[in-house]
């Protein structure tokens, strides 16, 4: 068999995954659990495919595609919006699993996505643990909101509740730095945080949840956060430059980051400052200045360096 023209798809359910092979067409069932995934392993090496497309699904396919990449298969974790608008631009409008699983290998033989490095359990460990403190930051900032002009009765249950968040929200913070003091992420951790405006939990939030961080040039790392414009041409029209997708929360992370550069940071401020002065809307700089502040990141981590006023070459 061909290995250039094999690509394999995955539809990951919580108790079962299918399997469909491009283009073959065979397809099988096996169960998502991690006693299986060595016979599947085995299985797909022996087909020696180009690429394996799995939607990414909450969790229930991380630890499919560890044991997949540990043992040497090329996997690709795909945004399962892009594979439905796919699957709806080749006319396959029914859905099951099996479908689901062809569509993918289709997908993957069509685009030829490229494979991100897949998270290992460490570092899947540390990013539940930040994105746990988000979620209690979010309910602190709820309950907060509940205080005002409640009975006095409703205001300490409140105050109760806050209290507990606190407490839980540090014991994070302690955890998650315990767990970025280890020597795989000391040297990356120091050089984004020394950039002025990048406080500790936004260093937190960039080591484990864009790991990719030193590893693309200047336009993927803008475009893999959501901040490279995209154009709106058509014919004699041109329309105005948006940014869109990316993702979501690191995006969230960087733009508060950005709010404090705009202010401490010399070559940030100074950039911001020169988009509003040429009339640029503010909100505009802003997410301008933001690009520049990931692209000044990604510089940094791929040169090994700490932040200095000597702008680095964007990667």
């Amino acid at each position: 068999m061909d290995s250039a023209t094999v690509y394999v798809g995955i539809d990951v359910a919580k108790e079962q995954l299918v399997v469909a092979v491009h283009p073959t067409q065979m397809c099988w069932e096996t169960t998502n659990e991690q006693k299986a995934f060595p016979s599947l392993a085995r299985r797909l090496l022996a087909l020696r495919p180009t690429g394996i497309i799995v939607e990414a699904t909450g969790r229930y396919h991380q630890p499919l595609a560890r044991a997949l990449a540990k043992a040497g298969l090329s996997v690709c974790i795909v945004n399962p919006r892009q594979v439905r608008q796919f699957a709806g631009a080749a006319g396959r409008l029914a859905k099951t699993d099996a479908i689901d699983a062809h569509v993918l290998a289709r997908y993957g033989q069509a685009l030829q996505p490229q494979p991100r490095g897949v998270r290992d359990a460490e570092a899947q460990q540390i990013q539940d643990l930040v994105a746990r403190r988000r979620q209690l930051v979010r309910m602190r900032v709820a309950e907060s909101n509940r205080l005002d002009g409640v009975s006095s009765v409703v205001a300490a249950s409140g105050r109760r509740i806050i209290r507990t968040l606190d407490h839980e929200i540090t014991s994070l913070d302690t955890a998650i730095d315990r767990a970025l003091s280890a020597e795989r992420w000391r040297d990356t951790a120091a050089i984004v945080a020394s950039v002025p405006g990048i406080g500790p939990q936004s260093t937190r939030s960039l080591l484990t949840e864009l790991p990719e961080l030193g590893t693309l040039n200047a336009k993927e790392v803008a475009a893999l956060v959501g901040v490279a414009p995209l154009n709106n041409d058509s014919g004699r029209f041109r329309g105005r430059r948006t940014t869109w997708g990316g993702r979501r929360d690191v995006r969230s992370t960087l733009y508060m980051a950005t709010l404090s550069a705009v202010r401490y940071n010399p070559p940030i401020r100074a950039f911001y400052q020169h988009l509003v002065d040429a009339g640029k809307p503010k909100r505009v700089a802003l997410i301008a200045s933001l690009r520049k502040l990931v692209v000044l990141l990604n510089a940094l981590v791929h040169q090994h360096r700490t932040w200095t006023l000597e702008v680095p070459r964007a990667a």
